[in-house]
């Protein structure tokens, strides 16, 4: 019997300086290599059962941890039950409540995304052993009887191509689908707008205020127009007036990194398009 204890925020923060054990020294695990652990586990467990899965991916000299990759198994309570990264020390805990790095409630999140859809991917924050940071991280995870398996891995940091990419689907998009329509898949956490540190915001321009903001849709509606950086620059008034003649424009400035926690130097791309200002940006190192 799995004896219950919960975990609040603070302790997920001191408890992620030990999480990735079996990172430090290691190569990062490959998005393809994560997604094949993560096949081999839910094949696994679906042969074995669960005691005898929760043995073998807590076991951390096992075949399901590697490099910076191991397999977590929760209930839909959100108690623990196996990870190839800590057994000792999360195993038993329930995290329903707890939120990464950003705010998000991820666990949550794995539990509804697997009750909604069987299988699926969720993104959040998580403190990387390797480098000590905190990181966007993604985590195929799938339904197996009455709990969540699941594999992560740390995802790259974005580059100024993936941000001009992100900006050119999210104008066309709004073009095609009305910006009514494309706010709604901006605001979506877990849509193809939200990725790894790239997200799209956006500017009615009307009003001032912000109809999307994909990395916390809690600010849509709040004002754009008088927000300024860590430097005092009002950044969203600069991008109204650079984008004036209708071409897209650049606008730098500093910002803090939901990733890293700090106030980086960071460059987005901007256009107009259906009375609203559109826009992705990425952190330069």
């Amino acid at each position: 019997m799995i004896r219950r204890r919960s975990l609040n925020y603070t302790a997920v923060a001191l408890l992620g300086l030990g999480l990735m054990t079996g990172a430090h020294g290691a190569d990062r695990g490959t998005p393809r290599e994560a997604r094949a652990l993560f096949d081999q586990a839910v094949k696994y467990m679906q042969a074995n059962g669960p005691e005898r899965s929760f043995a073998a991916f807590n076991n951390q000299k096992g075949k399901f941890v590697s490099k910076d990759l191991y397999v977590f198994v929760i209930d839909n309570q959100g108690t623990y039950h196996a990870s190839g990264a800590a057994p000792e020390s999360l195993v038993g805990l329930n995290v329903l409540g707890t939120t990464d790095a950003a705010g998000n409630p991820l666990f949550k999140d794995m539990i509804d995304t697997t009750a909604r859809a069987g299988e699926g991917q969720v993104r959040y924050m998580w403190l990387n052993r390797k480098t000590n940071s905190v990181e966007p991280k993604v985590s195929y995870v799938g339904k197996v009887d009455k709990y969540v398996v699941g594999v992560g891995y740390f995802a790259p940091r974005s580059t100024a191509a993936d941000a001009q990419k992100m900006l050119t689907r999210a104008i066309a998009y709004a073009k095609t689908e009305g910006i009514d329509k494309a706010n709604t898949a901006f605001n979506d956490r877990h849509g193809v707008f939200v990725q790894n540190d790239l997200y799209v915001f956006a500017v009615d321009l009307a009003s001032g205020k912000f109809s999307a903001m994909g990395m916390n849709p809690t600010l849509t509606g709040a004002d754009a127009v008088g927000l300024a950086d860590a430097e005092g620059h009002a950044i969203v008034k600069e991008m109204i007036d650079k984008t004036a003649s209708g071409e897209e424009a650049v606008v730098d400035y500093v910002w803090r990194n939901p990733v890293t926690n700090a106030v980086e130097k960071k460059r987005s791309y901007v256009r107009r398009e259906g009375g609203a200002l559109i826009g992705v940006g990425y952190y330069q190192k």
